[in-house]
């Protein structure tokens, strides 16, 4: 069954099942053991012990993002116990006026922190939250801001993660320069620039449409935080931090996790700043900026009296109970993604076999990749891993056009992004959930008809620059699409 169609059923029935069912673990988990059946012709001690394998060397491949997950929870904790955070919130009462000015203040923060996506959603969520609920923005809506401006911002920023990321995707017989390519794909990634742009249309007219209105609806424009985060239990503010005390944090976090990012790629042994970041260990970086920044916070408040010694340690424990939600799901749809690859079923192979034999028309081949980076990032959850595969295979069946190639390339990574945005088990999506502090499937189930939105017009865009030849063309057709989109939402969707 691997490298068939029946590699798709797996993802397939644990996102049906998560719909369904609203649980999100039990789904990753059947989905797992479907995908480990399949592998190993249904016999049931075998995927058992295949199960726990691929779970194993998922979650052992991945252990820097889940180190950076429990200190950014440790540093959260302590933030939050040092009064840091309650001083900000009270500040930004006094300076923001409204629902609509927090919305914008937090567009603006997850623009600001482009360094990464997992650094981005939690950060963002953490330091906005208590602004936003002080204004009863809907946590949902909060999640929808934060996803809208982490990975669409991270695939357009040159100095990133995902730009190293992409750079590192182009096999090494194309003789093409990665970063060179990916700077080339940034002004005709329409998925990216029409996102930030329909969240701005979203905040400036104060309305929702779908399931988001309904959901507004439903709470009665009143703050419904899930049970789930309700119990703030050992997270009661003991010190008296001030805005200082949550700035100077966050500007050597991310100071810290650019540094790392550096050092990983070889900035001290005297590679440019653009070849250490295509050449970094993005993960290991973080880690790197995260303890960083921990070890400042202590020397920051404890010498201070801004938190005691004692409480101090107990925030090791605090973050991590704090992070536990996200850390499982992530771990579990790792696994699904890991039965999925190349050494299993092979979702992949099987995608790449179908764009590859049905390249006979050169000038449909962004909307082809378009649409085939989309279901393959809706399907496996990952970005990375779509355009880890599609690009090379873009390279490979593109006629030697170079300016269809960038837009065939760009169609990958918008297509990636927009999969990876809407799919329930993307870990951009769960860590945008857990920012947030929102029940996972109320951002995903929220967030579906603003992606489906963008995506359409995208779709047309790079169906416009396929035939003109012209990326200028594409991106031109698909803004006009979606003006006149946004004008039918209005003045037909929204509610007052």
């Amino acid at each position: 069954m691997a490298e068939t169609v029946w590699s798709l059923v797996p993802p397939i029935i644990t996102i049906a099942l998560a719909l369904i069912t609203k649980e999100v673990y039990m789904s990753l988990i059947i989905g797992i053991f479907v995908g480990a059946m399949m592998f190993t012709g249904f016999d049931l001690l075998a995927s058992i012990d295949t199960m726990f394998s691929i779970m194993s060397s998922s979650v052992g491949g991945n252990v820097y993002i889940l180190v950076f997950l429990v200190l950014l929870g440790i540093v959260v904790a302590a933030i939050a116990r040092s009064g840091a955070s309650r001083a900000y919130g009270e500040w930004a009462a006094r300076v923001i006026k409204g629902k609509r000015s927090s919305l914008l203040v937090t567009a603006l923060l997850g623009v600001v922190i482009f360094i990464d996506d997992y650094f981005n959603c939690l950060t963002v969520g953490t330091v906005m939250r208590p602004v936003t609920d002080k204004f009863n923005v809907t946590r949902a809506k909060l999640a929808y801001i934060i996803d809208a401006t982490a990975a669409p911002i991270c695939i357009i920023a040159p100095v990133s993660s995902w730009a190293a990321a992409v750079s590192s995707s182009l096999p090494e017989s194309s003789n093409i320069d990665g970063f060179a390519l990916f700077l080339q794909t940034i002004p005709v990634n329409l998925y990216a620039w029409f996102t930030i742009l329909f969240m701005l249309f979203l905040i400036f007219t104060g309305k929702d449409f779908a399931t988001m209105a309904a959901l507004e609806r439903k709470s009665g424009g009143k703050l419904v935080i899930p049970d789930e985060y309700k119990d703030d239990d050992g997270m009661s503010i003991v010190g008296n931090g001030k805005i200082l005390d949550l700035l100077l944090p966050l500007i050597v976090l991310i100071g810290g996790c650019i540094f790392g990012m550096l050092y990983t790629g070889g900035i001290l042994d005297g590679a440019s700043v653009s070849d250490a970041f295509a050449n970094c260990e993005s993960a290991r970086g973080l880690v790197i900026g995260s303890f960083i920044a921990l070890v400042f916070i202590f020397l920051l408040y404890v010498p201070r009296g801004v938190l005691r010694f004692g409480k101090f340690c107990e925030c090791f424990n605090q973050g991590f109970r704090a992070m536990t939600p996200a850390i499982f799901i992530l771990c579990l749809a790792w696994s699904l993604s890991g039965v999925c690859g190349e050494e299993y079923l092979n979702i992949g192979g099987y995608v790449g076999g179908i764009v590859s034999n049905n390249a006979t028309v050169g000038m449909f081949m962004p909307a082809i990749f378009f649409i085939v980076a989309l279901g393959l990032g809706f399907a496996t959850g990952t970005s990375w891993g779509t355009f880890g595969i599609l690009i090379p295979i873009a390279l490979a069946v593109v006629p030697n056009d170079p300016q269809l190639l960038v837009v065939t390339v760009a169609a990958v990574l918008a297509g990636a992004v927009g999969g990876d945005h809407v799919s329930p088990i993307s870990d951009t999506t769960i860590l945008a959930s857990a920012g947030a502090q929102c029940h996972h499937l109320d951002h995903v189930n929220t967030q579906i008809p603003y992606v489906i939105v963008v995506a359409s017009c995208s779709f047309i865009g790079y169906l416009a620059a396929g035939i003109a030849d012209s990326g200028t063309v594409g991106f031109g057709v698909g803004l006009v699409v979606l003006l006149c989109s946004m004008g039918y939402i209005y003045k037909f969707l929204m509610k007052a």
